[in-house]
């Protein structure tokens, strides 16, 4: 088997794994490791060992760090390994984070996050990039995205976040919800506030934001299709009057269903390609709001759990998870069985 197409399916058989700290480290090295065919970047043999040995609790994530840095000081695995470097200490650095349960939503976070992520591999780690640019891309024809003044990246980015703070997805449905997660990540994603790294450093920020309602992302979404999430983003702002072509975040839209619901559009690079003629329209049959959707999908996870326990992983107060699940007993869509004491909660 091709080394390039084996890694995930190496860490996928973890999965099957009983222990919730087993299942969720694959989660997450599954989609550090996956994030770095953003840039075409592919891990080692080694990476994937150190990771099995992480998930497996041999050792902690700092040793894992640790035996990356000390494999590459060896210059004859820098030179056979010299393609997977980068990917390697990316990879575990951003295991790391996406294992913490810390996260302040603020410029300085995302900031902070591409210099942990990129601190001795880019010379501008967490620095602002200062000056313009264009880039090409293939599924615009070679044509570029308008990116952010280098001048305005830094007020750019607080307005962003300072509009989602005082944003409410309260009686939102869940189409109206994502379609607005598609807006603000596209916009912090155009800001393009570094000068290399930026798609992974705003799929973290993401990833970390969206966590903090209570998603617990499934992590099969960034793992194989991170390089559509970055054709996602350009497609979701680019706009060629000429051409009659407008910006689109129905690519983005479609993706973060995946992610966040049981919803399975396909994802394929070629659909967000400017000349391919598809029918774009998205078909969703689900009448819930984000919250709703979060509840769900906790309780996919765990039947059993308490409402309590809802509370904490939504930040919210077990009054309002009380009131939103009564709601949503009335509406028929989920139910209890077998009693308060030991009973299980039911999706209809």
């Amino acid at each position: 088997m091709d080394r390039n197409q084996s890694w995930d399916m190496e860490l996928s058989e973890y999965l099957k794994q009983d222990e919730l700290k087993s299942s969720e480290k694959v989660k997450n090295w599954e989609m550090a490791i996956g994030l770095q065919d953003v840039d075409g970047l592919k891990p080692s043999k080694y990476l994937i060992e150190t990771a099995k040995e992480h998930i497996e609790g041999n050792i902690n994530i700092n040793e894992a760090k640790k035996r990356i840095d000390e494999y590459y000081k060896i210059e004859n695995n820098r030179k056979i390994e010299s393609y997977s470097e980068e990917a390697d200490k990316v990879s575990v650095r951003m295991a790391e984070i996406l294992s913490e349960n810390s996260f302040n939503f603020n410029v300085f976070e995302l900031i902070n996050i591409h210099s942990r992520l990129f601190k001795g591999i880019y010379k501008e780690a967490g620095k602002i990039r200062d000056y313009n640019f264009t880039k090409k891309e293939w599924i615009l024809n070679d044509d570029t995205v308008i990116y952010s003044s280098f001048e305005t990246i830094k007020e750019a980015l607080e307005y962003d976040i300072e509009q989602e703070k005082n944003f409410s997805y309260k009686d939102l449905s869940l189409e109206e919800s994502i379609k607005h997660i598609s807006r603000f990540t596209s916009n912090i994603w155009q800001v393009h506030p570094f000068c290399e790294g930026n798609t992974r450093t705003t799929a973290v920020f993401i990833i970390k934001y969206l966590r903090t309602f209570g998603f617990n992302i499934n992590d099969d979404v960034f793992a194989k299709n991170s390089w559509y999430f970055r054709n996602a983003l350009v497609r979701a702002n680019y706009k060629n009057f000429k051409k009659n072509i407008f910006e689109d975040t129905s690519y983005l839209e479609k993706f973060f269903f995946n992610l966040l619901s049981d919803s399975n559009y396909e994802l394929k690079n070629r659909y967000t390609h400017i000349d391919y003629k598809q029918n774009k329209k998205i078909v969703n049959n689900k009448k819930y709001t984000l919250e709703e959707q979060v509840i769900i999908n906790i309780i996919k996870s765990n039947d059993s759990i308490k409402q309590e326990e809802i509370a904490k992983l939504m930040n919210k107060s077990i009054r309002t998870v009380k009131y939103i699940m009564k709601d949503m007993q009335v509406k028929g869509m989920i139910k209890r069985s077998n009693g308060k004491k030991n009973g299980k909660w039911v999706i209809i």
